[in-house]
């Protein structure tokens, strides 16, 4: 599928979608839980209604009440052969030591982008737990038995905090305490986000500076009801389009958010903007706007957005944590040169920094999403501040995270 998008001034109210990353945790959570529990606002992003899919197939009973809200009755896992979580990196991360707590062999799959993203964590660390692990040469499908053991761990956190939070649900589960040491921890603010959730149903961990994590066995996740979160990676577009001058509000975001991409905030400010906060959301006056640094290694689903703004922001702006976007949809750090150069903005690439060298205007042209749904949107911004339009190649991507995406945008009048 191919989206062109037209340059104009455009005004309106955007209500974000949920967080899909709050949505799975809660969901797997759930399905956790010996009872019934109620998860609302789930939104209905693919790799959400993956997630849904995995834990029925993991013995969870699912109720739709409504568009994207369920009732969930967890408990007792299941022995499943095979289980596909479709392009979701979270599910992968969270599901395989949850599924490893088993007795029983199951192989772990998925599709698109995410069978390029390497999985070697898995072969480095969970055998030390006692769980067997077969990847494809570091990749997907994978295949595990355990039962995982809880005992005294070190494990490196600096790839992805998320294989943090998968071990974080699973060890609860063993019979055994765990004692989990993490060095060099990426993106805290998930895991302060899995610590909380984790919490909300009922599940205790002692966190010492993010840097220990000490884990009583036997627990088990208490059913109760959820309320999922706006998605500050979804309102950071919308925020970057209020900067360059569109007069929109953007709603339905929780100010007391762990979400680190919540920092999108921040790196207006440090660039020149005006945040405005009302009953309707958050309105952004970008008129002062200037190049900036900011740096993005906790928040790295931020780049694009921050890329989109810089790009229009004279000057050189610089945004650390490059390091962190090889393994995402795409080498993102890669695409966002690529595309970003076909529309006349040099960018840089130097060890974990990037250098955007940002002006007035970009004239136009065809580009790709490289099947990442954040290259997808943070191009669309793009076009609608370009002097001829973009038309943005495998624009369906943004289904993975946010499926209305170029609906609400044609909304926009």
């Amino acid at each position: 599928m191919r989206f062109q998008v037209l340059p104009k001034i455009v005004k309106g109210k955007i209500v974000v979608p949920a967080s899909k990353s709050d949505a799975q945790r809660a969901i797997i959570a759930a399905s956790l839980a010996n009872g019934k529990s109620k998860i609302s606002n789930c939104g209905t992003s693919e790799d959400v209604l993956h997630v849904l899919k995995a834990c029925e197939l993991l013995g969870a009973k699912v109720e739709s009440i409504g568009s994207d809200s369920y009732i969930i009755s967890g408990g007792k896992l299941v022995n499943v052969t095979e289980l596909n979580v479709g392009e979701s990196g979270l599910a992968i991360r969270l599901l395989t030591p949850i599924v490893a707590t088993q007795n029983h062999k199951t192989l772990l799959n998925g599709k698109g982008s995410l069978l390029k993203r390497p999985l070697l964590y898995f072969d480095e660390n969970l055998p030390k737990m006692n769980v067997e692990v077969k990847t494809t040469n570091g990749f997907l499908p994978i295949e595990v038995q355990g039962p995982l053991k809880g005992g005294t761990y070190t494990v490196d956190g600096s790839q992805s905090s998320q294989y943090v939070s998968g071990l974080l649900m699973a060890l609860p589960l063993v019979g055994d305490a765990s004692d989990l040491s993490v060095e060099e921890l990426a993106s805290k603010p998930y895991v302060q986000m899995t610590l909380n959730t984790l919490e909300k149903f009922g599940i205790q961990i002692e966190n010492d500076k993010f840097e220990r994590f000490l884990i009583a066995g036997k627990q088990q996740c208490i059913p109760c009801d959820y309320q999922v979160e706006g998605d500050w990676s979804a309102a950071s577009y919308w925020l970057v389009a209020a900067a360059l001058g569109a007069d929109i509000s953007i709603s339905g975001l929780s100010m007391s958010s762990l979400q680190a991409d919540k920092k999108m905030l921040d790196a207006l400010i440090v660039a020149g903007c005006n945040l405005q906060f009302s009953s309707d959301g958050i309105s952004v006056k970008g008129n002062e706007k200037k190049a900036f640094q900011f740096d993005a290694t906790h928040c790295p689903d931020l780049f694009p957005a921050l890329v989109s703004f810089a790009a229009f922001c004279p000057g050189i702006s610089v945004i650390s944590g490059v390091k962190r976007l090889k393994n995402k949809e795409s080498d993102r750090g890669i695409a966002l040169k690529t595309e970003f150069e076909k529309l006349g903005v040099l960018i840089e690439l130097r060890e974990d920094e990037m250098y955007i060298h940002g002006g007035n205007t970009i004239e136009g042209c065809n580009v790709h999403s490289h099947n990442d749904h954040r290259i997808a949107m943070c191009l669309a911004i793009v076009g609608l501040f370009s002097e001829k339009g973009i038309t943005i190649e495998n624009s369906d991507a943004v289904a993975k995270s946010y499926p209305d995406f170029w609906k609400d945008l044609e909304l926009l009048s």
